[in-house]
């Protein structure tokens, strides 16, 4: 097979990003002409394309190709942006198409080389062209509710997944409150913990279910609370209960990246990549923020098709403490 060609400078032109549209063919599990349910109490629950994907997973005896390893029509690797591919090619280590290939990064498209998902994920400028969903909504609001009259600042970060957890990250960091107080010299009171927002934020975008083709995640700042929704169930047998100590990586190849390939780019986080391969994030993030705010995060599994993060903020001097003028 021919060497890797990449296009120069940015992506090639091609169809304008767009969160509404779609792949040339659907990536997901078809469906049949009855559907396919399963019991949900004494009521009876559509099964959604991810579940079954699952389910089908579970029940092949051939090898497993998981969907982010899966080839995204309509691509080719010269959609790979040069500079964002640099990070996973060394020097040594074989031809740039053997490398992206071993990393899962292409594949093979009705027998033509192709981005796979992730390849699309973390390769190129505006995922969002082919995947339209592979996005974070982030929202702050003024009060408490989900209010359109209430809302400050809204933001779509489409970039590669690398880029979409610092944009996001720093969306928290300028909208959350970190008031003074002067009680014995100057001290910050910031309403979140830093380091457990960053762990929920790379938690959310590298466990998401990518399958899903109508919902992105959704990072939502309220006066009281911040709310983070990751799209799809929890993999395989995971519960709620289990995830401080037992960790499944829904997107194995995203993770082993994030955890080799993308060094963090700020002390104070605790990490050296953007994953800890230790898998003790989501301990960070309740451990940590129920210190500083005295109440304990909340997961939810919400209909098996939506994860999510409630962080409680945590209490901040009142202003005359602020202005040094507490009694």
């Amino acid at each position: 097979m021919s060497s890797l060609t990449i296009a120069s400078g940015r992506t090639r032109r091609g169809p304008a990003a767009s969160h509404s549209g779609g792949c040339a063919r659907s990536l997901g599990p078809a469906k049949s002409a009855n559907g396919y349910f399963k019991r949900v109490g004494h009521a009876k629950r559509e099964m959604q394309p991810d579940a079954l994907a699952r389910l089908f997973q579970q029940r092949s005896q051939a090898r497993l190709i998981r969907f982010e390893e899966q080839a995204v029509p309509g691509t080719s690797p010269g959609d790979l942006d040069p500079l964002l591919i640099r990070a996973f090619l060394r020097d040594g280590e074989g031809e740039p198409e053997v490398q992206l290939r071993r990393l899962h990064l292409l594949a093979d498209d009705a027998g033509k080389p192709a981005l796979s998902v992730a390849g699309v994920l973390l390769g190129t400028v505006k995922p969002v062209r082919w995947l339209p969903a592979a996005y974070i909504q982030a929202v702050a609001y003024r009060g408490t509710l989900n209010d359109p009259a209430e809302q400050q600042d809204a933001k779509d970060f489409d970039g590669p997944l690398q880029q979409q957890i610092w944009d996001a990250f720093e969306f928290v960091k300028r909208h959350m409150q970190v008031p003074a107080a002067k009680e014995l010299g100057r001290s910050e009171h910031p309403q979140y913990s830093l380091r457990a927002v960053f762990e929920a934020i790379v938690n959310a975008v590298a466990h998401r279910d990518y399958s899903i083709a109508n919902n992105r995640i959704r990072l939502h700042m309220f006066a009281d609370r911040l709310e983070l929704h990751s799209p799809g169930a929890l993999p395989n047998s995971l519960t709620i209960d289990a995830m401080p100590s037992v960790s499944i990586p829904r997107n194995e190849i995203i993770a082993s990246l994030f955890a080799r390939y993308f060094p963090v780019r700020e002390g104070g986080l605790g990490r050296e990549f953007l994953m800890d391969k230790r898998g003790a994030g989501v301990d960070i993030v309740l451990r940590e923020s129920e210190a500083l705010a005295g109440k304990r995060p909340v997961y939810e599994n919400l209909a098996d098709v939506d994860l999510r993060l409630t962080v409680f903020a945590a209490s901040v001097p009142d202003q005359e403490q602020e202005n040094g003028h507490a009694e």
